[in-house]
């Protein structure tokens, strides 16, 4: 069954949260698609996943290059799944897939202290909870550790 993650961003960016689980993504030996909502969120996302940090390094490319579907990570405002993604990650009030079961996991991450991300997050959580998707809801503590809560 494809599980839906909700993340609830408080007092953190999604620049700064994304990275990490992306790794994580990779780790696992999957592959992963990034949805933003508008092409300069592609391009700002591609500029910023090289160089997040000066000792890591995250494989990826864009929807617009010709080796989109070679790409670990492909960041995309499109809703295909041109390199076989496991994961499908969702920023910027992207829309859930008509057709989740092609992907192990979606990952919803949203900013808690925007109350028009939030009210989008309840009625996705309330949607996938009535497709019969495993929904999950996590949030992170203090030390930016995240953890369970629902």
């Amino acid at each position: 069954m494809t599980e839906l993650l909700f993340y609830h961003l408080q007092n953190q960016a999604m620049e700064r949260v994304l990275p990490p689980l992306l790794e994580k993504t990779l780790a696992r030996g999957w592959r992963a698609v990034v949805q933003c909502a508008s092409e300069e969120r592609v391009e700002a996302l591609d500029a910023h996943l090289w160089t997040y940090r000066d000792d890591a390094f995250l494989p990826h490319g864009t929807h617009r290059e010709a080796t989109a579907a070679d790409q670990p990570i492909l960041i995309t405002v499109h809703d295909g799944n041109p390199n076989g993604a496991a994961v499908r990650f969702l920023i910027d009030g992207a829309s859930v897939p008509a057709d989740p079961t092609g992907y192990e996991r979606l990952v919803l991450i949203f900013d808690g202290e925007d109350e028009e991300a939030l009210k989008d997050a309840r009625a996705k959580w309330t949607a996938a909870k009535a497709a019969g998707l495993g929904v999950t809801y996590w949030q992170a503590d203090e030390n930016g550790r995240w953890s369970r809560k629902g």
